[in-house]
């Protein structure tokens, strides 16, 4: 006996799913922003002269990059309030994958910055630029653009990540499919168009973030 599927009995919680689309899409945008920012200025800090702040730097680079997104995440929510620091589960959200992009752009990033060539750093200093005006100006942008692809796919893999915050009742993408296929019991036909969803949302966020890439930094892969 074979199951017939039925997409049509989705379309009344088509609201839901883009509701939670659209959660998914701000919780994105703002994690990429303070997630890079971070892991610039983590990179800075992890090139520069070895010092007690690299060295504690480069602690919560490796605690965040060898311990589980979810456990990251529940440690935030049920752990600091522990320490009197209380917060929503979007604020939660939002802290959890700052964190943790903030940690891996930070070592992309400091990647590019490895290999540029010392004598950028010497140029700099012959017109008379500070060395954090060497580093935005003529260090940051090359490496950028050395790296740029990879920066690109750890900001999607933090997106698809974004699936888990699911768990602390958070309500983006995966939570209003859960929430549809409990109401509906059509578990295959809703996870395969939230499947189909993130994908779109994958492609979609590579290329826009490509082509900003391209025009604001030279990108050229």
């Amino acid at each position: 006996m074979t199951q017939q599927l039925d997409f049509s009995a989705l379309w009344p919680y088509w609201p839901e799913l883009l509701a939670g689309l659209w959660v998914t899409v701000q919780l994105t945008l703002l994690a990429t922003c303070g997630g890079l920012a971070i892991g610039i200025v983590g990179a800075a800090i992890r090139s520069g002269r070895p010092g007690w702040l690299s060295r504690l730097w480069g602690a919560y680079v490796e605690l965040i990059r060898n311990t589980p997104f979810v456990v990251q995440l529940f440690f935030i929510v049920f752990g600091l309030p522990n320490l009197g620091l209380k917060m929503t589960a979007g604020e939660a959200a939002l802290l959890a994958m700052v964190v943790n992009l903030g940690a891996y752009s930070t070592e992309i990033i400091r990647a590019g910055i490895q290999v540029t060539a010392k004598g950028q750093w010497e140029a700099g200093r012959v017109l008379g630029l500070s060395r954090s005006q060497t580093f935005m100006r003529v260090v940051l942008p090359p490496a950028l653009q050395r790296i740029y692809p990879a920066l690109v796919s750890q900001c999607i893999i933090v997106m698809l990540g974004s699936s888990v915050v699911s768990q602390v009742s958070y309500e983006e993408l995966t939570f209003a499919a859960s929430l549809i296929q409990s109401r509906t019991f059509l578990s295959f036909e809703v996870y395969l168009v939230t499947t189909g969803i993130y994908l779109l949302l994958s492609i979609a966020m590579r290329q826009l973030m490509m082509a900003a890439g391209r025009k604001w930094l030279g990108v050229t892969a």
